[in-house]
């Protein structure tokens, strides 16, 4: 213990020992990071390198031609880019708040009530979890029809908040915190809205970092509303946008390098709002029982 200066057998600074973790664990980075890098080359190629055989992972000449041409075609539309861009944002926004106070209490429900009917709700929620998106789309819409929300923009939002796996990863996160707890407060009179705001949702913000990250990927990504559910398309959001400008000029030399450039302004939010709370996720993992 003396060859760690105090700090145990796992020292917050960096020693000696810890030197065979980063021979393994750095060339495992490097190659998880090879995706990543290559949607941040790609995007900034020139035609010429876009087109390059062997493909060149590493740009040359990196240029912001791809997309100057991408936001030059969205302005010559009938509706303008920044009208799909607010859609998304405002849905995405509603989304991510509504599914964490949603399956919070949800969550809270599941684990620390008791009544007729749970163990077979959770089991339905799990067993959720086995079906892919596509295989409940035809379910999905036909309730989506009988709601009346069709060509709205609550389309956006509604069948987006069923979660399975975000309920899934709060309950088992609140099955962690004592019931002693929420008994104490219910003996002081607190009410179920004030435990769950003031008790619960404060001790399971990992698993709710959790749940936001995954909100906002399904919002933020999802065409589904855009292509089934709104025809009017004032109505419709900045993936489908993005997805259609593509699609229609992919076959077009200059498509291609749109299409790269499409794909990393996809993709950087997801990236930048997991580096975020990347930390809180990786904890919500732990306790939830998933490894």
């Amino acid at each position: 213990m003396s060859g760690f200066s105090g700090t145990g057998i796992n020292p917050k600074k960096f020693h000696k020992s810890q030197i065979k973790f980063y021979i393994i664990l750095l060339p495992i980075l490097t190659f998880m990071s090879l995706p990543i890098l290559y949607i941040f080359f790609n995007a900034f190629k020139p035609i010429d390198e876009l087109f390059l055989y062997p493909p060149r992972f590493i740009t040359r000449r990196p240029t912001f031609d791809n997309f100057i041409r991408l936001f030059n075609t969205a302005s010559n539309s009938n509706v303008p880019a920044s009208r799909y861009l607010f859609n998304s944002i405002v849905s995405t926004v509603i989304v991510v708040v509504l599914s964490i106070f949603v399956l919070a209490a949800a969550g809270y429900v599941l684990s620390k009530k008791n009544f007729k009917g749970k163990k077979l709700l959770f089991s339905i929620n799990t067993l959720a979890l086995m079906f892919v998106p596509i295989a409940v789309t035809i379910p999905r819409y036909l309730v989506v029809v009988r709601l009346g929300i069709i060509d709205s923009f609550i389309a956006h939002i509604l069948p987006i908040l069923a979660m399975p796996v975000g309920l899934f990863l709060v309950k088992q996160f609140i099955d962690q915190i004592p019931s002693s707890l929420v008994e104490a407060a219910q003996i002081d009179g607190a009410s179920d809205y004030y435990i769950l705001l003031k008790i619960i949702m404060p001790l399971i913000k990992p698993a709710l970092s959790t749940v936001a990250i995954l909100a906002f990927q399904a919002a933020w990504n999802s065409t589904e509303a855009s292509v089934l559910f709104i025809n009017d398309e004032a109505l419709k959001n900045f993936a489908f946008y993005m997805s259609t400008l593509t699609s229609t000029t992919g076959n077009t030399v200059a498509g291609q390098g749109m299409a790269a450039a499409a794909s990393l302004i996809m993709f950087l939010p997801n990236l930048i709002i997991f580096i975020v709370l990347q930390s809180r996720v990786m904890n919500t993992m732990v306790h939830s029982g998933i490894k």
